[in-house]
């Protein structure tokens, strides 16, 4: 995909602070998301250690990662994937219903323009 490469820029400003995701990165993201099935599952404990480890370690493979929350009542889903995203450095790119997409780039990975997306792969 020849868009692969522009999207996946850098996301840091030359102070290496993090920036916000515009909208039409956010949109871009949300369309490539659509498709994609929850990676990573929350259950009865919520937030923990292990499920923290794990959403890192799909957000460094595939960048782009949907996870799904658990039916607990008392979270509300918005402050579950911000406290996600806040715990793994990512971005909230959308949350519909108790399914939340999210992103952050990994730097390391190879990319090279008219490559696949990682969360493709």
């Amino acid at each position: 995909m020849e868009r692969h490469a522009d999207r996946c820029a850098p996301l840091h400003d030359e102070a290496g602070q993090d920036e916000e995701l515009k909208g039409k990165e956010r949109a871009e993201l949300r369309s490539e998301a659509h498709h994609l099935s929850p990676t990573v599952h929350v259950g009865q404990h919520g937030l923990t250690l292990s499920l923290i480890s794990a959403l890192d370690d799909a957000l460094r493979t595939r960048e782009l990662v949907k996870v799904k929350l658990g039916n607990k009542d008392d979270v509300k889903p918005k402050d579950f994937a911000a406290s996600l995203a806040a715990a793994t450095s990512s971005e909230v790119v959308q949350v519909i219903g108790r399914t939340t997409t999210l992103f952050r780039e990994n730097p390391d990975l190879d990319k090279k323009r008219g490559d696949i997306p990682p969360w493709r792969r």
